[in-house]
């Protein structure tokens, strides 16, 4: 195994610290300090965010289950969040490297096992399924519009986590025109949701409702797995992927949602 040095950001250390996504993207420079805003108050809540110690997307993102931004009933389990490597970093063992440091501190907190989200087939701004199946975890239960829970259990005898059931349906409460909920999870969505995606929906003359998931309550009631972003249409969930905010990709995804 090569010689490879991680890094935990901190409440001490985040200040001067990248965290992977969007640090040299200038446009979302308020959304970036947004998401590191939410990590702070996050580690409170046990919350972890590992990375390699270089300007790269290598990283994972995961705390307590009971305290994550996600709709899922998992008990005494470490919840991942987020879980990135990306270009050149593919394939040199970071992943592992990564998933390990999880699986130790799982242990060593005496923990249930491990618990994520992911796309039944691969999603955007989701881990990748077939990769973590091929790590050892199952799949324990999946929505038939395109998500699925997936484990890793350290204790055998322990309960399976569930998703909650605001998530089962597909469908948001609100039917007209777009929905979208998100959250400061990710750096990226302030920008493209109140930027792009408002201009987008103006110029189709679409119903647009925004709703923000302030808080962990709010999220793990939302009626997606997905609270980094989701966007409804007409009341049916449509897609995980961030770029349709931009109008070409907009129109191509209500397209394919309104002809099935």
């Amino acid at each position: 195994m090569m010689e490879t040095n991680y890094i935990t950001l901190t409440k001490e250390n985040i200040a001067n610290e990248h965290i992977c996504c969007a640090f040299s993207d200038k446009k979302c420079k308020d959304s970036y300090e947004l998401k590191k805003e939410w990590l702070k108050k996050e580690f409170d809540n046990g919350y972890v965010f590992r990375r390699i110690d270089e300007r790269a997307k290598v990283f994972i993102e995961y705390g307590p289950a009971e305290k994550a931004w996600v709709p899922v009933n998992a008990p005494n389990y470490l919840m991942i969040n987020c879980f990135w490597v990306s270009g050149q970093y593919k394939g040199c063992g970071h992943g592992k490297a990564l998933l390990q440091s999880a699986i130790d501190d799982a242990r060593a907190q005496g923990k249930a096992g491990l618990v994520t989200v992911a796309g039944t087939s691969k999603f955007h701004f989701m881990s990748d399924t077939k990769w973590l199946l091929r790590q050892g975890f199952q799949t324990i239960e999946k929505l038939p519009y395109g998500f699925s829970l997936l484990s890793l259990k350290l204790n055998p005898a322990a309960p399976d986590p569930s998703f909650n059931d605001c998530v089962l349906s597909g469908e948001c409460p609100d039917k007209d025109g777009i929905v979208v909920y998100y959250t400061h999870r990710c750096p990226f969505t302030e920008f493209h949701v109140r930027g792009s995606l408002v201009s987008a929906a103006k110029s189709k003359d679409i119903p647009l409702r925004i709703i923000e998931l302030e808080s962990m309550e709010q999220a793990q009631n939302a009626p997606t797995p997905a609270t980094i972003f989701t966007l409804f249409y007409n009341g049916k969930f449509v897609t995980t992927d961030l770029s349709v905010c931009l109008e070409g990709r907009l129109s191509k995804a209500l397209d394919c949602d309104s002809g099935e």
